[in-house]
């Protein structure tokens, strides 16, 4: 953690040291608030960092970099967001609305893959707006939203504004990594959200997921930047895994993930067969309101990436995945 500064250093060399050390503690900050749920600075701290980081990327700019978490405050309003091509679809899941469909779900799996017992990766559903993040040699180069599953809209300028959202990764990334997760905005900044706008006299949001929607969709990031978001990685799409290989199964993937600073909901887990995965179902069913985003289901994949390829696709969805939808929630 820097040591406090009440002097700004003078000259280049010392400034460009403390640059990098306000923002190596900001990023762990970030990780640790983001990822770990366990902040270890107060807000005025953080606030102070940033603060001084701001003055000495104003007073030598040559220091000023993309991924500066100074970076993260929103830069002028564009006037429509460009179409982006997904080189992996971004693909939807099967839904199952009972326990019925689940079973004939994880017979189907069972018979494609000769075998009796099913590992399973369970996950909750987020109702929020799906995304892609691309890396490039460990730097954020563009964010988009799903669309219609091969074209979305770069939002990067606004995504860059979420503070769960690294703009640099830890040495050692693929040169090439894409992360595909959910924007979501939790309970806590939805009701803040909804009685700031009523407060102003401006229209409130139905729920979160139209809040999150609405305001990564925003032409102007200065507006994105001043919503609460937050988001939830939940797989990958196109790497160059050409420094280590690849994950074997999907959990460990998630645990890779988490490695380079990606949040990742502490609500997964491994159920093996049907009936551990409807047991997860119901547990977090009965938690649904408790937790501090909005859910509308769980999702099962089968763990193993192995698996997962002998099983393969159908038409634009995964034959190793499927979404159980929980009962629509009455108002």
């Amino acid at each position: 953690m820097p040591a406090a500064r009440s002097v700004p250093p003078r000259g280049a060399t010392a400034a460009a040291g403390r640059v990098e050390a306000l923002r190596a503690s900001i990023r762990d900050a970030d990780y640790r608030y983001y990822v770990l749920d366990a902040p270890d600075v107060s807000d005025a701290e953080y606030d102070a960092w940033m603060r001084e980081l701001a003055e000495l990327e104003a007073a030598h700019p040559e220091l000023t970099s993309p991924d500066s978490p100074t970076q993260r405050v929103g830069g002028a309003p564009s006037d429509a967001f460009e179409a982006v091509t997904h080189r992996l679809p971004m693909l939807s899941l099967n839904n199952a609305f009972s326990d019925d469909e689940v079973e004939a779900f994880d017979r189907r799996v069972r018979d494609a893959l000769g075998i009796e017992i099913v590992r399973y990766a369970c996950e909750p559903k987020f109702d929020g707006l799906a995304i892609s993040l691309v890396y490039e040699n460990g730097r954020l180069a563009v964010g988009a939203t799903r669309g219609d599953g091969t074209t979305g809209e770069n939002v990067t300028a606004n995504l860059r504004t979420i503070g769960a959202i690294p703009l640099a990764l830890p040495d050692g990334a693929p040169p090439r990594l894409e992360v595909r997760g959910e924007v979501v905005m939790l309970r806590r900044d939805f009701d803040r959200l909804n009685a700031a706008q009523a407060a102003k006299g401006e229209k409130t949001f139905a729920n979160p997921r139209n809040a999150a929607a609405g305001s990564l969709r925003q032409l102007d990031p200065r507006v994105t930047a001043s919503r609460r978001l937050t988001f939830l990685a939940y797989g990958i799409g196109e790497v160059d895994w050409v420094r280590h290989p690849p994950p074997a199964t999907h959990s460990t993937l998630m645990d890779w993930l988490v490695s380079l600073r990606f949040p990742v909901t502490r609500e997964r887990t491994l159920a093996a067969g049907l009936a551990g995965i409807l047991d997860y179902y119901r547990r977090l069913g009965e938690r649904r309101a408790s937790l501090p985003f909005e859910i509308d289901g769980v999702v099962y994949k089968v763990d193993d990436h192995a698996q997962q390829r002998a099983l393969g696709f159908v038409s634009r969805a995964p034959r190793f995945a499927v979404a159980h939808k929980f009962p629509a929630e009455e108002l």
